[in-house]
């Protein structure tokens, strides 16, 4: 890749846009799974270009999204105790939890940091020996690597000040998931390529075989969206259900092994609950019990934490595909980027975000 604009050309664009029309002979229902790639797609007008018929569904791609209402809360618990700074990318200080958020309590003295790779919370430590200093670890298994060094940087250097506030969440078992489920309108998914730049796609192909469904392992510019949705048609036309790889110059059927390896080294496969959707099995990682003195969780005894949604907010339908921002009654009005209900209208990934950046209108009754 040399430029981005070679995956942003409109000549191009529009070929595969008539190719894709001059392919798809019924409805088609795809979703792609990755909240970066709904953001292009949205932002771009590319679900509205789409031959009539061929609906693109969001999915629960984003990890700010999913991350649980109780993981928030424990975090925002620890940021009002005097002797710990907590660390956190910086999209997840405007996420609201039960009664505030991140970056509110930062306002009113909670020592929260922005950091930019996980070792910038590891250095922390190291700068602050009196101060105990937790990362909030969450996402896809795009992120796990980075947080397993972190941890295995921390255990060479011997800190003992240093822990995760863990919520990694794992895509197949919420692609099977929303497969299994009664009301389930997916025909093909759309893969995110960075997952799939870690973890490769064999997991998938069980997925593909045992549900019949194409899955396409695709890029986030405009014709890496286009050429993905374009596969997975032709796949679903011929009645194909394979996994194909269209973020070839990044991608590779086996991952990247060393990333893996650290993966396994500090973690292991756990059920864990996604915000608004609900707990699901073996779809999350979690510390390893020979890495557990970096488990905040069991450090500071945060078990017992409650939490509560706003009962307005529909992130969870909006998460699984089944409902559009725009279908949400405080969408745009009791729910907006300054003033969110659920994280969805918070993160640079949200499906919400993406529909209110991009002017997309709420459907309301009139008067």
């Amino acid at each position: 890749m040399k430029y981005l604009d070679e995956y942003r050309d409109p000549v191009l664009a529009r070929r595969l846009l008539g190719e894709l029309r001059d392919t798809a002979t019924r409805p088609w229902q795809i979703m792609e799974v990755c909240g970066g790639q709904t953001h292009t797609l949205v932002r771009q007008g590319i679900d509205e270009l789409l031959p009539a018929g061929i609906r693109m569904i969001h999915g629960p791609g984003c990890p700010v999204c999913v991350t649980p209402l109780e993981t928030l809360d424990r975090a925002m618990a620890l940021a009002t105790r005097p002797n710990v700074i907590l660390t956190s990318f910086g999209d997840m200080l405007r996420v609201p939890g039960t009664s505030t958020d991140l970056l509110c309590l930062r306002a009113r003295g909670a020592d929260v940091r922005v950091v930019y790779s996980p070792t910038d919370a590891v250095r922390t430590a190291v700068a602050h020996p009196d101060r105990h200093v937790v990362l909030l670890a969450v996402g896809f298994e795009t992120t796990a690597p980075a947080n397993a060094m972190a941890v295995l940087h921390a255990a060479r250097l011997g800190l003992r000040n240093f822990s995760l506030l863990v919520s990694h969440v794992l895509v197949p078992p919420a692609m099977t998931a929303l497969l299994e489920a009664a009301d389930c309108e997916v025909q093909a998914f759309l893969a995110a390529g960075h997952v799939c730049a870690v973890e490769g796609w064999r997991a998938y192909e069980p997925i593909a075989a045992a549900y019949r469904v194409p899955i396409v392992v695709t890029g986030f510019e405009p014709l890496d969206l286009i050429e993905g949705i374009l596969m997975a048609v032709r796949q679903l036309e011929s009645g194909c259900h394979e996994v194909e790889n269209q973020y070839v110059r990044a991608v590779h059927r086996s991952g990247n092994p060393a990333a893996q390896d650290a993966v396994r080294r500090v973690f292991r496969v756990t059920d864990r609950t996604w915000r608004g959707i609900g707990e699901l099995p073996a779809s999350g990682l979690d510390l390893r019990a020979e890495y557990g003195e970096f488990d905040a969780v069991r450090r500071f005894q945060l078990s017992t934490i409650s939490s509560t949604e706003d009962p307005q907010c529909i992130a969870g339908a909006i998460l699984t595909g089944a409902r559009l921002p725009t279908d949400c009654p405080a969408y745009g009005v009791r729910c907006t980027p300054r003033t969110p209900l659920g994280a969805p209208m918070v993160s640079a990934e949200g499906t919400c975000a993406a529909f209110y950046s991009s002017g997309r209108a709420a459907h309301r009754s009139p008067p």
